[in-house]
This record gives structure tokens, C-alpha cells and sequence, in this order.
């Protein structure tokens, strides 16, 4: 077929080409090795692939390899023994080879090893060929790759970072951060975010220097480049100073000296829609590739979606933080006695809102209440449950209930709301006048208590169930402690986000807090602001409330001072805890001499109460006011049953405590209280003579003789 189709075309006397002109032509000699000899035969075209003249090489494969650097010859060498070794026909090689002109050159070199019928190795044929062409168009591929993998690990880093990023802010830490600059190869970047009425706010610039007077407001329809970009929806590429200069006159006088040379304005899009910019300006380039266009525009796409789940959160967080700043008080009130303070630190992840709260409540007679909670959950409905929860308690504490009361009243109320939410709580209920404190606690951790000297300890305080859980039990008790606070010392009530951190128990966190408040400042302020910075550096998934009360002096309001105890039939530590804020009461109240008579009759009249009634009893102490001052001691009952002074006689064991009431006190009496009673006792604690001894100038139409 070649033959007759040759025969009807004139065709050259050479055709077709023999195998050395083809193998010249495309600049590859042959060899010819005898492996007996030692002999390597090269022929025109392999001399001059590696730069030989005729008499440059005398038949020798060692004269060869002396122009090859050693350890590329000994590789050559190795490959060799390899092939000749294992049974291997072929092999390839590169190495690089010494021309005339003393130029390394990279050579390849493609063998086949020709054997007897017994396998043994006699020659190798093969060809060599230039190949450094070849080989710098495969660096330059390679480095092109590299470069293609090192902008799309730009995107993946970039856009992994960014996952982390919760609010506007972090967004920019993550693009204005020096490395990450660095990787997009940009001297400085801006970022603007579109808002209402066409307004672009420039958010970020970076680095500092990069900030251009003028422009932390711009609207879309100016002549600015992140303007042009946000109303085309379309990047923008600048290339050369001379670009820049053309089409922004406004803009680059400023940039001229900082040395910009090239920029690329990117649109921030989301769901179609236009909500920002990003700017990269460059001072070591001109031009960009298609591929580097590419990149960017993937960069901003995923640089969009952040800045759009960003602001989202911004948002909601604003939302979130403007209803728990609605929920707590709006001011704390000036309280003579006490100095307070108050601090709220959000969470700093998850959604930010809680439903940690505290609250200070003014009541009658000197006394307030100091109240810290936490409503369970981290959302908008934990707030509104605090919020009511939060009034439901102050109202409670106002009203003049017990501290016990007011919290089982706040359980009830939890309970009966439309939430599943329970919540924790510490009331605290303190006579600056006397310094005693009632303390009643609801699955909440326990206060601390720092001394005028610095020293910090926890105060263990008998608790009951959280709010809502107690009543949904059943079981609204709640133990009352009493605490003694001196002038100066200050009492610290908190939530658990203060002590409980991941991987850690609450001893230890406690533990920590406590080393912290004693090494704390010893100004109020100070101390809280200090806490909270731990809280703020330490992060974490919960907010926390703190609550520091601490109380000035004794001070003795004009309408006497007041305190309160609530005592169970079968309670016996609430009988302690009475007997405690009685004598704290009187020493207080300055009784002097009378302190041991006054606690021994209000002993008797709450014996009295819990012996021959069939429930618990109400005590309260507080100081008369008048031309003579006075300090009066109730015990209230539910009992109608009147009580009856009477002669115990000799063998008897009871009927002397209203005999001793009657000896002891100034005046006493009973008087109805609705479904039950009230027996009180008086004492005159004046400071004329003869004012606080028994019996001094006692009306005796004020005494009750029974009932």
C-alpha cells in the first residue's frame, strides 16, 4: 500500500527518514556500551547533547562521568548496577553534565540491556538527550501548582478561620491578624459594611497607618472604589499605580504615600444582596492572573457568608443583651450602712443572654435584701423567666415576709408559670443595725465572706431545693442561717459561672475564687471589676452575676431596727439560728447590762411556743423608738390558746417561763393575731441611771397576769 501510493506522488529520494536523522533532528544521540570492553561508543549528535567535540572524548565511560558532579555519578552508577543485577532490559536517568563551557547542563539518558541465552549482561544501547528545557518547564509547572495550592490553602485556612468567628469583630481579627495578611499577600486590607439608605461604614482598616480621613463614611454612589464595587455587584481589579491614579483622583493622593500599587476591591454578597466590601491593597505587585482573580472571588464569597452570619449574631446578641439589661435593675439604690456593688458579664460563647440575675431590695426598719439568681438556660426565654422571677421576689421581700417565705413564695410562682425552667437562688436579708444577716439559699452555691483584714471563707449555708422544683416536690422548706456581719466586712454572692469551669470540680473553683477575693483589691469597685476581668480573660459557656454587700458601720435607722426569724416545730438549728439573732440583736442594740436577761425570756417564750403549739413559730426583735428607747422581743404562733402564768411547785418541770418572763422584763403581754397569737416581752436599753435594771420603773397596767 506505502509502496503504490509512493509510486502515484513524487516524493524525496530520501523518504522516508532513517532513524539517525530522525534521532538528530530531535537533538537525541545513541551509545553503544560494551560491557566486556568497558567501551562506550557516542555517536555526532550525543557528542554535541553533551557539548563534546570529535576529540573531546576518547571512548572511555569514565571519562564521562568525571564531568558529572560525584554525586550524581555515583547515582548514575547505582542505577546501572541495579538494572544489571536484578534482570532488569531498561532504564531512564537525569543527571546533569559539564559542557565544554563549563555549564552544567541537566542530560537524561534512557538505556537497554542487551543479555546471552544464560541472562549475563554483554552491551547497553541507548540515547541521550538535552533536557533542561524540559526540566525547567516541569519546575515551573511544579511551582505553579505549588502557587495554585498555596492560594487555595489561603481560602481553606481563611475560610476555617472564619468559621470561628461569631460577631463582626472577630471577622476582622481574622483578616487584619499579620499572618493572615501575609498569606493574601496584601499590605493592608478595608473592609466597609452596607447600611441603611445606601451608607457604607468602614469596620476595619489595617494596619493602622492604612486609615484614609474621610472615609469611615462613604455612601454607594461616591467615587470610591468600594463603592463602585457594592453598587456593580461586580470585583474590581486595580493593576498599576497609573490605574489607580486615573480612575480614583479623590482616593490616591492618600494612597500614593503609602506605597500601594495594585488593589482588589471584592463585593461582599449574601443571598443576592449587596452587604459590604473588602479591599486588599498590595505594594509589591501589578497585575493579577485569571487564577489569582479566582481565588479572590472565592475568597470573598466566603468572607461574605461570615460577615453575614456575623452581623446576624451582632444583631440578635444587641437584642439579646438590650432584654437582660431591661431585666435587671436599672440602678441600685443608695442604702445607708452598706456599700454595694453589682456586675453582669454575658457569656462568651453560645448565645450570650442568660438568666443570671441579682437585685437589691430597700425594706423597712434598716434592713435590705440582697438577692442573686440563675434562671436555667442560655436564651431569651431565660431572661423573660428571670425578669418576672425577679419581680415576683422583690415584691415578696416588700411585703414583709420572712426570707423563708419570700423564697417558697417564688417557687410556687416559678411552678405555676408556663416554663420548664427552674432556677437558683440566695436571699439574704441584712440589718445594717445590728449586722445580722439571714441567709436562705435554693440549690444555689454558697456566699463567700471577706474580713476587714483581707481573709476570705466560704460560709456553708443549709439549703433546699432550686425554685420550681421545691414546689413542684413538695417541699418548700427552706432552712434559714443567720451571719453576723461586722462593720467592714463584706459578703460576696455570685453565680456558679464564677467557679465552675470545664474539666475542673466546684472545690477547686471555689478555692480559686477565694484566693483571688482575698488577694483582691480592698476598694468595692475595684474588687468587682477584678472579678469580672478573670471572667472576661477566662471565657466560658455561662454568664455570671456578682453581688458584693458590705456594711460601713452600726447604724441605728430613727424607726429602731427590725429583724425576723421563722422557727419549725422540729427544726432545731432554726431555734440556734433565733436564739443567734437575738443576742446579736441586743448586743447591737447596745442592751448592756441586760443582754443575759433579754436573750433568757425570749428562750422562754419560743420554748414556750414550740411546747404547746402544734406548729412552728415567727420571732422578731426590734428597737422602740421614743423618750425612752426600748427593745421588744414577739414571738408569733398559730395556736388561739391563750397562755397562763402558774405556780410550778416544787417537783414540777415546766410553768416557770412566763414566771421567769414576768421577772425579768420590763412589760409583756399577749395579743391576738388573727388565727393565732403573739406574746412579747419589752426591755427598757436607755442609758439614764437605773434605766436597764430589772424592774426599773415598770408599768404595771401594762402586764398581762394571764392570756
Amino acid at each position: 500500500m506505502v509502496e503504490r501510493a509512493a509510486g502515484a506522488l513524487s516524493l524525496p529520494d530520501d523518504w522516508p527518514a532513517g532513524p539517525e536523522a530522525s534521532l538528530a533532528l530531535t537533538r537525541m544521540g545513541s551509545f553503544d556500551w560494551d560491557l566486556a570492553s568497558g567501551l562506550c561508543h557516542l555517536d555526532e549528535t550525543a557528542l554535541r547533547v553533551l557539548g563534546l567535540g570529535p576529540d573531546d572524548y576518547d571512548g572511555r565511560r569514565e571519562s564521562l562521568t568525571a564531568r558529572m558532579p560525584p554525586a550524581e555519578a555515583a547515582r548514575l552508577d547505582a542505577k546501572v548496577a541495579s538494572v544489571l543485577k536484578d534482570g532488569s532490559e531498561d532504564y531512564g536517568v537525569y543527571f546533569r553534565f559539564r559542557h565544554g563551557d563549563g555549564a552544567l547542563r541537566w542530560t537524561h539518558t534512557q538505556g537497554h540491556v542487551q543479555r546471552d541465552d544464560t541472562g549475563r549482561p554483554l552491551r547497553i544501547i541507548g540515547i541521550v538527550r538535552e533536557a533542561t528545557e524540559e526540566l525547567a518547564d516541569s519546575a515551573a509547572r511544579t511551582e505553579a501548582d505549588a502557587a495554585r495550592r498555596r492560594q487555595t490553602g489561603v481560602v481553606e485556612s481563611t475560610t476555617a478561620a472564619l468559621a470561628h468567628a461569631r460577631t463582626v469583630q472577630d471577622v476582622i481579627d481574622v483578616l487584619r491578624d499579620v499572618h493572615g495578611l501575609e498569606h493574601f499577600g496584601a499590605a493592608s486590607l478595608v473592609m466597609g459594611l452596607l447600611e441603611a439608605g445606601g451608607r457604607i461604614h468602614l469596620v476595619a482598616e489595617g494596619p493602622q497607618e492604612a486609615y484614609i480621613p474621610g472615609t469611615r463614611y462613604t455612601h454607594v454612589d461616591d467615587a470610591y472604589p468600594m463603592s463602585e464595587v457594592v453598587r456593580t455587584l461586580a470585583p474590581l481589579f486595580i493593576e498599576s499605580r497609573e490605574d489607580f491614579a486615573a480612575s480614583y483622583p479623590i482616593l490616591w493622593p492618600h494612597l500614593d504615600t503609602l506605597d500601594i500599587k495594585a488593589a482588589a476591591y471584592l463585593p461582599l454578597i449574601a443571598q443576592a444582596r449587596p452587604i459590604g466590601a473588602l479591599g486588599l491593597l498590595y505594594s509589591d505587585r501589578t497585575g493579577f492572573s485569571a487564577e489569582e482573580r479566582d481565588v479572590l472571588v472565592a475568597l470573598g464569597s466566603s468572607i461574605a457568608q461570615s460577615v453575614q452570619r456575623a452581623v446576624l449574631y451582632d444583631q440578635e446578641h444587641d437584642l439579646a443583651e438590650g432584654l437582660q439589661q431591661a431585666m435587671l435593675p436599672r440602678r441600685i439604690p443608695e442604702v445607708p450602712g452598706a456599700q454595694i456593688a453589682v456586675r453582669y458579664r454575658s457569656a462568651r460563647m453560645g448565645r450570650d443572654i442568660g438568666g443570671d440575675w441579682y437585685d437589691i431590695i430597700p425594706l423597712p426598719g434598716g434592713r435590705v435584701g440582697a438577692v442573686i439568681g440563675d434562671v436555667q438556660g442560655h436564651d431569651t426565654d431565660a431572661a423573660a423567666v428571670m425578669g418576672q422571677l425577679r419581680i415576683v421576689l422583690r415584691a415578696y421581700a416588700a411585703e414583709g415576709h420572712t426570707p423563708a417565705t419570700v423564697m417558697a413564695r417564688a417557687s410556687v410562682f416559678l411552678h405555676e408559670l408556663d416554663t420548664d425552667r427552674f432556677a437558683t437562688c440566695m436571699y439574704a436579708e441584712a440589718d445594717l443595725s445590728t449586722g445580722v444577716v439571714q441567709v436562705v439559699r435554693a440549690g444555689h452555691v454558697d456566699p463567700l465572706l471577706r474580713d476587714t483584714d483581707g481573709s476570705c471563707r466560704r460560709i456553708p449555708v443549709e439549703g433546699g431545693l432550686p425554685l420550681g422544683l421545691s414546689a413542684e416536690f413538695g417541699r418548700l422548706e427552706y432552712p434559714v442561717s443567720t451571719v453576723e456581719l461586722d462593720p467592714g466586712q463584706t459578703l460576696l454572692l455570685y453565680t456558679d459561672g464564677l467557679v465552675e469551669q470545664p474539666g475542673f470540680d466546684l472545690d477547686h473553683g471555689m478555692q480559686q475564687l477565694t484566693s483571688l477575693v482575698r488577694g483582691g483589691p480592698r476598694d468595692l469597685q475595684r474588687l468587682a471589676d477584678r472579678l469580672c476581668e478573670v471572667v472576661d480573660e477566662r471565657g466560658g459557656d455561662d454568664d455570671v452575676a456578682i453581688l458584693l454587700l458590705r456594711r460601713q458601720g452600726a447604724v441605728t435607722p430613727q424607726t429602731g431596727g427590725r429583724l425576723q426569724q421563722h422557727v419549725a416545730q422540729s427544726d432545731p438549728e432554726a431555734l440556734v439560728s433565733a436564739r443567734h439573732m437575738v443576742r446579736s440583736a441586743v448586743r447591737a442594740w447596745g442592751a448592756g447590762r441586760r443582754t443575759d436577761e433579754i436573750e433568757l425570756a425570749a428562750d422562754e417564750l419560743i420554748t414556750n411556743a414550740l411546747l404547746h403549739t402544734d406548729g412552728g413559730a415567727i420571732v422578731t426583735a426590734r428597737v422602740l423608738s421614743g423618750e425612752v428607747r426600748r427593745l421588744r422581743v414577739e414571738v408569733e404562733d398559730r395556736s388561739s390558746a391563750l397562755p397562763r402564768r402558774r405556780d410550778a411547785g416544787e417537783s414540777g418541770v415546766s410553768g416557770r417561763g412566763l414566771l421567769l418572763v414576768d421577772r425579768l422584763a420590763d412589760t409583756w403581754g399577749v395579743e391576738s393575731r388573727g388565727t393565732g397569737k403573739c406574746v412579747w416581752c419589752e426591755f427598757r436599753v436607755g442609758d439614764r441611771p437605773g434605766a436597764d435594771r430589772p424592774g426599773a420603773d415598770r408599768p404595771g397596767a401594762d402586764r398581762a397576769d394571764d392570756g
